[in-house]
């Protein structure tokens, strides 16, 4: 029985009647309060060390001002990026960075659970599907933060802000990450006596799903093949809806196909993320 599931019995009735039953239902709380316990809890060592925010820009700024001006002078005229180049890359940058934070969920997950934290964290009346979310969510706070910082250093070198656009692709990105981090959580419970099989497995995964979806260099310029299975990755329909919705391009069907890519990976990551949690405490 959960022990912070399980509440006190009631004090004897001076009345004389019988004390009441314990119950094992605990205080019900909203999905949404559950998520923000969750999310103040992992969010609270990144407030003590906002270094690591920092931190988390040396990637996405090195590859804007080494790889960057590669595109520019080599593809600048392609048909697969066309003329505004910053325009193109800067949206898949963002992308990237949530990829690479979101699907480091589980790594924070494997100290949790070598300190017993993860356990206690299991047996308060929090839903399971709140603590996936929470976690998501705490690395996107940084990854948005980090994303505005790097949508306003590339304006002076011409990338133009669309700000509902902008606003909207963040939101994409939350719901990906969810899925992504969800994921993640699950891969991070799965091998948790292997706890080197969980970066094997992440880095296997990451940088395919990365390079078929045209996140670095235009897939219209790669081989049918590639192009056959870059059409099942659901990363692609996310970048290029990122790239549309910070063009502007609001009500596409390119958008709308992110949205359905991001929803399902999503839906798909809680549900193996519920799934494998519910397993490994049983």
């Amino acid at each position: 029985m959960n022990t912070l599931d399980t509440t006190l019995a009631s004090p004897p009735s001076t009345s004389g009647t019988a004390p009441a039953v314990p119950t094992t239902a605990g205080p019900r709380r909203s999905f949404a309060r559950d998520t923000a316990i969750v999310l103040a809890r992992e969010l609270r060592p990144v407030l003590h060390d906002p270094f690591s925010v920092v931190f988390g820009l040396v990637q996405p700024l090195f590859f804007l001002a080494l790889f960057g001006p590669l595109l520019v002078g080599s593809m600048g005229g392609s048909g697969g990026i066309g003329g505004d180049v910053w325009q193109w890359f800067v949206p898949s940058i963002l992308v990237m960075t949530t990829l690479f934070g979101t699907s480091t969920t589980g790594s924070n997950l494997q100290l949790d659970l070598q300190t017993g934290s993860h356990e206690r964290m299991l047996v308060a009346p929090l839903t399971r599907s709140s603590l996936l979310v929470g976690r998501a969510l705490k690395e996107m706070v940084p990854i948005v933060a980090q994303s505005v910082i790097v949508v306003l250093v590339m304006i002076p070198f011409g990338f133009e802000l669309h700000v509902a656009g902008a606003a909207l692709g963040l939101a994409l990105l939350a719901v990906l990450g969810v899925g992504i981090g969800s994921l993640s959580y699950a891969l991070a419970l799965a091998v948790r006596k292997q706890e080197w099989m969980f970066w094997m497995v992440q880095q296997t995964l990451l940088f395919p799903a990365m390079l078929l979806s045209g996140m670095l260099l235009p897939l219209e310029t790669g081989p049918r093949w590639m192009q056959v299975v870059a059409d099942v990755n659901p990363l692609k329909y996310v970048v290029d809806a990122e790239r549309a919705l910070f063009a502007g391009e609001l009500g596409t069907s390119t958008v709308a196909w992110g949205w359905v890519a991001a929803a399902v990976t999503a839906a798909v990551g809680l549900a193996v993320g519920i799934r494998t949690m519910v397993r490994t405490t049983d």
